[in-house]
């Protein structure tokens, strides 16, 4: 009897907040009455909810809003959204005909995932650039490349047993959707309905939902759009503040393989950071440098509206978030001009596999973007270096990461090539041989020497100007011991088992 008495009580002073927050803000009929029931059942939901912009504003207030300061890139809002907050009924009953995933729950069509396409409404632009992101094709960029998923296999595949070698099955889909997909994003499918008997309302009836939950940056929703904005506007809140701090980035960027949030941690930037956030404005827009913050988070350099103390834009807001990477230093095996399209299962290189970079080093330039463009973004990144540091700074800063773009490609040249020579010999069986080049022990240590040391190298030159990642912290100290022993393995090999040497030379270089 307590215990209801509390829960009771809870409710009530749920009820007269939401109360007292829609006299200031109208909330529309339907998502008063999901609140009705979910302040109880999910109040942190709720309590998200209540503290978003969402809440605060109508779509109608928003659009009115002039120059940089407005955060609505849509012209116009349909009329039966206009005049109330952005509630549950906003944007879980939006394009009901759309989403497989909708059902009929207390006299209303719900639909459980939310979209981009569902964003789209309010926020057509970001929308727009996000579908020509890499991220937003994350899921199929994975799922759809055979060799990358040779790579996944050996990763996180079933290990089975066979007389003295072992084979990598494929991974279970509870395995793939907690590993790689986490954050590549799963391909949601209605599998069914099922009754289930609740407390607040008795039986209900629910979609099955395979593939979810997720969040992933590429997630296929159930209205065939790609992506999850929540991946970094983290529901219910959808925090500027939360998409701006670099701790919604170190969920999917923390390597070793994309170790961007470590390094940045360890950086200058990101001391100043820890030290000094607490003083900085996270939600201003537009975000202004030396007034809301003074050094970067990923989001400053990579997303958000800059400008500086005259106002004058630096960075303009993107949601594609390569219009200021003229590299891809994430190395497939090599670090490379970026991609010119976000489905990246187009790209065959001249050996026809579905790789950005041969193996002997050469780029798929006709997939990726020109020098041109390369030099366009490269200016576009550093407009907002420029407003901390000198010119002289910033352009010997970018000399010395491009030198650690070639030299880390040079090093993966070198290992690549022991390795091509132990598969020609018969040691380990690759690609050319009809086998998964990732899963014998010499090819996961050949893949450390790209996958995890010289993408090190890398993220440190760009996100920290340099440190201790990039030399004994997983880079060049482990890159150069990871190269000798390969070669000593081959070495020793040939020597051990003479009659598998090949009859013939290898090919030419």
């Amino acid at each position: 009897m307590r215990y209801v008495l509390i829960s009771l009580s809870l409710v009530v002073v749920v009820l007269i907040s939401v109360q007292a927050q829609s006299a200031a803000v109208p909330i529309s009929e339907s998502s008063a009455e999901c609140i009705d029931c979910h302040s109880s059942i999910h109040p942190g939901i709720v309590k998200d909810w209540q503290q978003s912009r969402h809440a605060k504003i109508t779509p109608k207030e928003a659009i009115v809003v002039e120059g940089l300061a407005r955060k609505v890139s849509a012209k116009s809002v349909p009329e039966n959204l206009l005049n109330t907050a952005v509630g549950c009924a906003e944007c879980h009953m939006l394009r009901p005909k759309a989403h497989a995933d909708t059902f009929e729950h207390s006299g209303y069509d719900i639909h459980v995932v939310v979209s981009p396409d569902d964003c789209r409404t309010c926020h057509p632009d970001e929308a727009e650039q996000y579908s020509k992101n890499l991220m937003s094709h994350a899921y199929n960029n994975l799922a759809g490349n055979e060799i990358y998923q040779f790579h996944q296999q050996s990763i996180i595949g079933e290990t089975q047993s066979k007389t003295s070698r072992k084979f990598f099955l494929p991974a279970n889909e509870d395995t793939k959707a907690e590993a790689c997909y986490y954050c590549h994003g799963t391909k949601l499918k209605v599998t069914g309905f099922e009754v289930r008997d609740t407390e607040a309302a008795g039986e209900l009836e629910f979609p099955v939902i395979e593939g979810w939950p997720n969040q992933g940056v590429g997630r296929v929703n159930l209205d065939a759009s790609l992506g999850s904005c929540s991946a970094c506007h983290t529901r219910h809140t959808f925090s500027i503040e939360m998409a701006r701090k670099p701790f919604t980035c170190q969920e999917c960027h923390v390597g070793p393989d994309v170790p961007a949030f470590k390094v940045y941690a360890a950086s200058k930037h990101g001391n100043i950071f820890s030290a000094m956030h607490k003083t900085w404005n996270f939600n201003a827009v537009p975000w202004t440098i030396g007034k809301d913050f003074t050094a970067p988070t990923c989001a400053t350099c990579h997303i958000s509206l800059l400008v500086n103390t005259d106002e004058e834009v630096v960075s303009e807001r993107t949601h594609q978030v390569s219009n200021r990477l003229p590299w891809r230093i994430f190395g497939i095996i090599y670090a490379h001009p970026h991609p010119q399209l976000p489905d990246t299962t187009i790209i065959r290189n001249k050996d026809g596999q579905p790789l950005p970079t041969e193996f002997d080093r050469g780029f798929a330039t006709d997939y990726l973007i020109s020098g041109d463009e390369m030099d366009i973004r490269r200016k576009t990144m550093q407009a907002a270096c420029l407003n901390c540091h000198g010119t002289s700074w910033v352009r010997a800063q970018w000399k010395r990461f491009e030198n650690t773009i070639q030299t880390t490609n040079a090093d993966t040249l070198i290992g690549t090539r022991i390795m091509q020579e132990i598969w020609r010999n018969g040691f380990a069986i690759g690609l050319d041989q009809g086998g998964n080049p990732f899963d014998e022990a010499v090819e996961k240590k050949w893949s450390d020497t790209w996958l995890l040391y010289a993408n090190t190298i890398r993220f440190a030159s760009a996100m920290g100007c340099g440190g201790d990642y990039g030399v004994f912290a997983g880079g060049r100290y482990q890159l150069s011991q990871t190269l000798l022993e390969l070669d000593e393995w081959l070495e020793l090999r040939k020597a051990i088992s003479p009659e598998k040497l090949p009859k013939s030379p290898p090919p030419a270089e």
